[in-house]
């Protein structure tokens, strides 16, 4: 594992090992044990890791990794039935303008790409990036692409992508360095919900094939 400081009050821990879902659900349930610690102002887990927040500096770091460490050590894994959702996906096209980008790495078909895409039920393992977006685990590897070496300004918002071997949506119009292989009109924040995300860690996607434009 790997804990470092960020600023005078964050601290950050990388959790050691493979980045898949039970190591995540340790993640999850180290922030629901670090969320009780009274020092604590905030929890923020990510991929394999976790943010911090203090609400004063420590005075002794090492207590802090220390505490962190044995926190970590005593993690289950935490089974969240959160919710399942559908999303079709249009492949190709304006919409996925990359998906030839993914063909030329992989050495695959395009019908191949879709399907072993859109084949897993995929787990949101943490939101970040931008608001409502969700890092899910579950690709399969032999899709995984390397991000753009050039980022595109404006992505729009419901962009599925493809970034090393991870996959998401966007939630919003935005940059992104990742290949876009496909589009869906869900949008997953909304600042008028309660709460704004749609999804939360736990959550289950399912990307169903509307359409592959070639």
């Amino acid at each position: 594992m790997k804990i470092s400081l960020l600023g005078a009050k964050a601290v950050l821990f990388e959790a050691p090992g493979a980045m898949d879902l039970p190591q995540q659900r340790r993640i999850w349930d180290l922030a629901q044990r670090l969320a009780d610690w009274p020092e604590v102002a905030e929890v923020v887990p990510g991929m394999a890791n976790l943010m911090l927040v203090l609400r004063q500096p420590p005075s002794d770091i090492a207590s802090v990794e220390g505490a962190l460490r044995q926190a970590w050590e005593e993690s289950v894994e935490l089974h969240i039935e959160g919710r399942h959702m559908a999303l079709d996906v249009i492949y190709g096209g304006e919409g996925g303008p990359h998906l030839a980008d993914v063909v030329a790495h992989t050495g695959l078909s395009v019908d191949d790409i879709v399907q072993m895409h859109a084949a897993p039920l995929y787990t949101v393992y943490a939101l970040g990036s931008h608001p409502g977006y969700c890092y899910l685990g579950g690709m399969d590897p032999r899709i995984a692409t390397p991000r753009r070496k050039v980022p595109v300004v404006r992505l729009p918002g419901g962009s599925v992508s493809i970034g090393g071997e991870q996959t998401g949506v966007s939630a919003s119009d935005g940059p992104s360095g990742w290949n876009t292989i496909g589009h869906t009109q869900m949008r997953f924040f909304d600042p008028h919900r309660e709460p704004p995300a749609i999804l939360a860690p736990g959550d289950t996607i399912r990307f169903n094939i509307a359409k592959v434009i070639k």
